[in-house]
């Protein structure tokens, strides 16, 4: 090498792919880990299951729900669960707690459909469910493709009823109907976003009427008769229901190659199983390691399951009293010693779509786990931004673990942006950064992510907790 292409060796930023001389035996561990995820995906698709079935993958580790504790010490395992969509997971670190803790926050909701509270209707002989969608979805998207259903009918009385219909083979499965081309001249003079409006996106679910008898709405009574007989319920009962429409097919190993998955709800499914599998992996830590798992994350966080709720608040004050150590304002000096890695995905780098994006300072797939210093819009309106001194110690953490990551921005500046939980964490003194795994088609019914990105990502959080 001459002496200015090793002083470039030296300087430059480092932008190869992960995938460069990987050693085989690690390629097989990215592979094995990433087909355990791909499971996760398509057991867990909505956030009532993401918590269901992480229950049962913490508790055969060992996590004990915090109710069972009148006293915690070093080493033990908790977690509590509000209102089934949310859940909070911690190990208790050998270091006061006083001195802070060690926090990855991921979320659990993902953009879906939901049904309205008053669904079903019949027109020309056809049963439909009213669906409102739910987060930032492009509505186009979501029409002309198998879906399922999945939810909870909870009856006046507090009888709760689970639904899951389309992800059996023999279950049937449902669509929104979309416009023939042949007749869709008008609708195609529309702007793209409103190619399908929001009222348009209701759902196929009938065609036979009840008994073969010609009396009014008798699809839709045979509809309410088949749920009626399924699950006893009524028509009124859909004011008491979550019941929510997600893609039907199965997330499946993507490429020739095999590098990548592509999948439903990995926005943020993906830092979900990420940072589980690594707390999984984490014992007796020096410093007290927590695990979020956050809901309505997609539409601001609001509401009693959403992070801008103080029940997140709530469990670290029952870890203070089961340690034997809170008292007033303990609660505030704990948040503001600790460090937190917002784990939400970033946009990966498109280039078809290249125009959106500043290539210097996006994301890359293959290239490890995305840092984004800074979220918001335009001038970082609504933004978290970390601190150099907190940026330089997870820099530090990833280095000394040899750690492939890649710092990037959400696109151009003037072009969009967006928000993950960090704000709400950074507003209780926190020091937060975001961090998580590059995606490609973010927030479509089918997004695509790299395996090795998966891997690295799961090695960065296990890495910040064990430092």
């Amino acid at each position: 090498m001459t002496e200015a292409e090793k002083l470039k060796e030296n300087l430059f930023r480092k932008t190869k792919t992960g995938w460069e001389g990987l050693q085989e035996n690690v390629k097989n561990s990215i592979f094995t880990f990433c087909d355990n995820y791909i499971e996760f995906l398509n057991k867990s698709k909505t956030e009532r299951e993401i918590v269901k079935s992480v229950k049962e993958i913490i508790e055969e580790k060992g996590f004990k729900n915090i109710c069972e504790y009148s006293n915690l010490k070093p080493g033990d395992k908790v977690y509590y669960i509000n209102r089934e969509k949310s859940m909070y997971l911690a190990i208790i670190g050998k270091n006061s707690i006083e001195n802070g803790i060690n926090i990855i926050g991921a979320h659990a909701d993902s953009p879906r459909l939901d049904l309205k509270p008053n669904p079903l209707y019949e027109d020309s002989g056809l049963a439909y469910l009213k669906t409102h969608y739910y987060g930032g979805v492009k509505k186009y998207q979501w029409t002309t493709i198998p879906l399922s259903m999945h939810g909870v009918i909870v009856k006046s009385n507090g009888e709760k009823q689970e639904i899951n219909i389309g992800e059996d083979k023999e279950d049937p499965i449902f669509t929104i109907t979309d416009l023939l081309p042949h007749l869709a001249a008008e609708q195609m003079e529309r702007k793209l976003k409103e190619g399908i409006k929001g009222e348009e996106l209701n759902l196929l679910v009938g065609s036979i009427p009840y008994n073969g008898e010609s009396i009014s709405d008798a699809v839709k009574l045979n509809i309410l008769k088949i749920l009626n007989d399924k699950y006893g319920i009524k028509e009124i009962d859909f004011v008491s229901s979550e019941i929510e429409l997600v893609p039907a097919f199965c997330a499946r190993t993507m490429g020739l190659d095999r590098s990548m998955v592509a999948g439903y709800g990995q926005d943020d499914k993906v830092c979900v199983y990420t940072s589980v599998r690594a707390l999984l992996n984490t014992e007796n830590p020096q410093t007290t390691a927590v695990c979020i798992i956050s809901d309505k994350e997609e539409i601001g966080s609001m509401g009693n399951t959403g992070m801008e709720s103080h029940v997140f608040d709530t469990f670290i004050s029952e870890l203070l009293n089961r340690l034997g150590i809170n008292r007033p304002n303990l609660l505030d000096q704990v948040f503001c010693n600790s460090k937190m890695l917002s784990a939400d995905v970033d946009a990966a780098y498109d280039p078809i779509y290249a125009s959106a994006y500043e290539k210097n300072n996006s994301g890359f797939l293959g290239r490890g786990v995305g840092i984004n210093k800074y979220t918001g819009a335009r001038g970082k309106s609504g933004a978290s931004d970390a601190n150099a001194e907190f940026v330089a110690q997870v820099r530090g953490i990833f280095e000394k673990n040899d750690i492939k990551y890649e710092v990037a921005e959400l696109g151009k500046i003037d072009i969009g942006g967006g928000g993950t939980i960090a704000y709400i964490l950074a507003n209780k003194g926190v020091d937060v950064i975001d961090c998580g795994v590059p995606v490609l088609s973010m927030h479509a019914p089918y997004e695509v992510t790299s395996k090795f990105d998966i891997y690295e990502t799961y090695r960065a959080y296990e890495a910040f907790w064990e430092n």
